[in-house]
């Protein structure tokens, strides 16, 4: 075999070993004795208490090892959690729909951890519904065929086209599961063959995929609309992180969780701390300790040490090894094979509590809504990098169309979020930094009231004058709460060269030090970093 067949075999394997989140035999993997151990002594030091973290941690705990989680905040979860305001308001800080198994008729499979069974997802009533100057498209949630009619009903011309892509995201995910089962064992000479769909897109972005079936750019825009959830416009973004979430998205649905995302990460911290495990908040790592270019613990700000076997960090990758440890000449090729990525955008949300229950009012029945003002999705990414709130892609999520009770009766919450590049806020950081906000704040309040213009004028007439509590963040927020490099939501951007074998992997050149969650594969999303969790640590039994 060739060396560069060599390679598109391992680029496969990588690119496709996580795509199956559901079913899931632990019984391939070792089970821990759980040995006597000092009181500062684990198997596992998991760095942030992430879902890449937690699902690392329960995968630890699970199978009788001792874990230990430290987190910074005074809550776990990162980007899964919530927070409460006068009024009886509790804010979700990222969730807007997820996907879930399901099992005797009730949505409350968690990938890999059917044992949880105490959260319970209810679907959306409509999956999403794109809002175009010319097109306004309500998408049935599990019904793609009559999502396709749909669709040839505002571009009859493009039939031919709309079923076809829908048939190359469908022959993708086919052939990526059958890929899967042959666990790599094939024939790369034959794989244009068996293989079809795969060999013709892994390695073209979503917008190659799309051009070659359709021809109307705004009905390129219309099937694209989700670019949101994974960070990057189409022209940018690997075709297999479009097709085959969005695929699986279309077909099995999207979910909530009734107590918000707050209740998956208390489920996982139960789960561990049932399991001899440990999560311990309001605790910053200060430094991965090393000796010999291998990580035997970490030490805290205040202090104390914990060692482990193995530190597993679910802190972004780029602090993990400029900020908590002196290892540069050591991992010289490594650092400058990562800032070769680039980093995802960050978001601006503003978070609403309304005195009155104005969704019902208006008999809106939507709840995950993309305002896009133009068909051209590369001017709205420009417009999220330079932070250009009136040009770009805006998102309204309406929880109380979810589930009844969602806010206190009578009330509504709801969500305004742009996708925002740090570039625009580093200006201001040093004085934010200082509790010195003036300018920061006037900033964040004039975008504030952009978004809210928008909203009240596309969607939710009366909205400004039915605020009862307004939040907002920016990216320097997402920064002071989660410690992300410039406020990322997505880790690196999943480019086609920065996907599969090319994204950073789990294991590192640092002996015993692991890598979870959005910053390593398989990629962001709350199913994708609870499933990295679990990759690594399937990576660590390997290596035990």
């Amino acid at each position: 075999m060739s060396g560069s067949e060599f390679d598109r075999r391992e680029f496969l394997k990588v690119l496709l070993g996580g795509v199956s989140m559901v079913a899931f035999d632990w019984s391939v993997f070792p089970k821990g004795a759980r040995a006597r151990m000092a009181d500062n002594e684990y198997d596992a030091v998991i760095i942030g208490s992430g879902l890449g973290g937690l699902s690392c941690a329960a995968a630890f705990a699970r199978q009788g090892f001792r874990a230990l989680v430290l987190e910074k905040h005074d809550r776990a979860g990162g980007y899964a959690t919530t927070f409460k305001r006068p009024g009886g308001f509790v804010f979700d800080v990222s969730l807007h729909s997820t996907a879930v198994g399901e099992r005797d008729g009730v949505y409350n499979v968690i990938p890999g951890f059917s044992e949880i069974t105490d959260v319970e997802f209810v679907p959306h009533p409509v999956l999403y519904r794109s809002v175009f100057p010319e097109h306004d498209i309500r998408v049935p949630q599990r019904d793609v065929p009559t999502f396709i009619d749909l669709l040839a009903g505002h571009f009859e011309d493009e039939r031919e086209g709309i079923q076809g892509i829908f048939e190359d995201m469908n022959g993708l995910s086919n052939d990526v599961q059958r890929f899967m089962g042959t666990g790599g064992d094939v024939d790369m000479d034959q794989l244009e063959v068996d293989f079809p769909h795969l060999a013709r897109n892994y390695t073209r972005t979503w917008a190659d995929m799309v051009d070659a079936r359709i021809r109307n750019p705004k009905l390129k825009a219309v099937v694209s609309s989700l670019w949101g959830y994974y960070g990057l416009p189409p022209s940018k973004l690997a075709s297999v992180y479009y097709a085959l979430p969005t695929a699986g998205y279309l077909e099995y649905g999207g979910y909530y969780p009734h107590g918000k995302s707050q209740k998956i990460s208390n489920a996982f911290v139960r789960f561990i701390e049932e399991r001899e495990g440990t999560v311990l908040l309001k605790t910053r790592v200060k430094e991965i300790m090393i000796e010999n270019h291998a990580a035997v613990g970490v030490l805290t700000e205040d202090g104390r040490t914990y060692k482990g076997k193995v530190v597993v960090s679910n802190a972004n990758a780029y602090d993990t090894f400029h900020t908590m440890m002196n290892e540069d000449e050591y991992l010289a090729d490594y650092l400058a094979r990562m800032d070769q990525f680039s980093v995802s955008l960050s978001s601006f949300q503003v978070f609403l509590g309304l005195n009155k229950d104005l969704i019902a009012e208006t008999g809106i029945k939507d709840t995950e809504i993309f305002y896009q003002p133009s068909y051209d999705l590369d001017a709205h990414y420009k417009a999220a990098l330079e932070a250009d709130v009136e040009a770009g892609m805006v998102a309204i999520t309406l929880y109380d169309n979810l589930y009844e009770g969602y806010s206190p009766k009578g009330k509504n919450t709801l969500n305004i979020l742009v996708l925002q590049g740090y570039d625009y806020w580093e200006k201001y950081a040093t004085d934010y930094w200082k509790r010195e906000k003036t300018a920061y704040i006037a900033e964040k309040e004039r975008m504030a009231r952009v978004l809210i213009e928008i909203a009240e004028k596309k969607l939710l007439p009366g909205l400004s004058k039915a605020i009862e509590v307004k939040e907002i963040g920016t990216p320097l927020t997402n920064i002071r709460y989660t410690n992300n490099y410039r406020g990322a939501i997505y880790g690196w951007d999943q480019t086609v060269d920065n996907s599969g074998q090319n994204r950073l992997g789990h294991k590192t050149p640092i002996n015993n030090l692991y890598l979870t969650g959005a910053w390593t594969r398989p990629g962001h999303g709350y199913g994708g970093v609870i499933w990295s969790g679990i990759e690594c640590f399937g990576e660590i039994m390997g290596e035990w």
